[in-house]
């Protein structure tokens, strides 16, 4: 059965109903994110789960080449009309990936991974890693068992609950960062706040 938060409708309600519904200022995460991939000269980047691009632009900013992958097609109506229609963006889910046979230097995966089912989330993982050109990066963000969320709603596996409309999250700890990353090159785990505790895991794809 299809996972409720990778059901398109879902989103498109979600964009529909409330456009803009984190403002246009970048993610923290995503600020950090930027500043190291500017320090590692990257040039490229994938952003599995771009919304309508708020964490994209300053990457553009700063003269790196953003590819995204999307659900929403409202979503991407909006990055067009906000951003531009220059930056390419697949229409589907990351559960679909790969959009295409690039390597990217980096890939920047926010607040999307916590929203999968376990196999899910190993595909996503192995699928960017994959796309991962040699010495490249990539970061997610999750949330962390941290949240005042965590243990809400309706428990459906080990530390996955439905917390509302439907929306499953998994919270994660070290321990299964480390259990699910652990094999992709995972070399950093901070800790940072968002709207709410989260996560921000760096990777870095070898080249043997």
């Amino acid at each position: 059965m299809a996972n409720e938060n990778e059901k398109p409708e879902f989103w498109e309600s979600a964009f529909g109903e409330k456009q803009e519904m984190w403002g246009f200022e970048p993610a923290k995460s995503a600020i950090l994110t930027k500043d190291f991939f500017v320090q590692k000269a990257i040039k490229n980047i994938l952003i599995p789960g771009i919304g309508y691009g708020r964490n994209a632009q300053i990457f553009r900013d700063n003269g790196i080449d953003v590819t995204g992958i999307e659900i929403s097609k409202t979503a991407i109506e909006m990055a067009r009309k906000h951003y531009g229609t220059d930056m390419v963006i697949y229409h589907g889910s990351v559960t679909d990936m790969p959009f295409d046979q690039n390597q990217y230097d980096g890939i920047f995966c926010y607040a999307l991974i916590h929203l999968l089912d376990s196999s899910e989330r190993e595909k996503l993982i192995d699928d960017c890693y994959k796309q991962l050109a040699d010495n490249g990066y990539m970061v997610f963000t999750m949330i962390s068992k941290e949240a005042h969320t965590y243990g809400q709603g309706k428990l459906v596996s080990q530390d996955r609950y439905e917390i509302f409309d439907g929306v499953k999250m998994f919270f994660y700890d070290r321990e299964s960062i480390q259990s699910e990353f652990g094999k992709a090159g995972l070399f950093e785990i901070t800790e940072i706040s968002e709207s709410q505790p989260f996560f921000l895991v760096k990777c870095k794809k070898g080249d043997n």
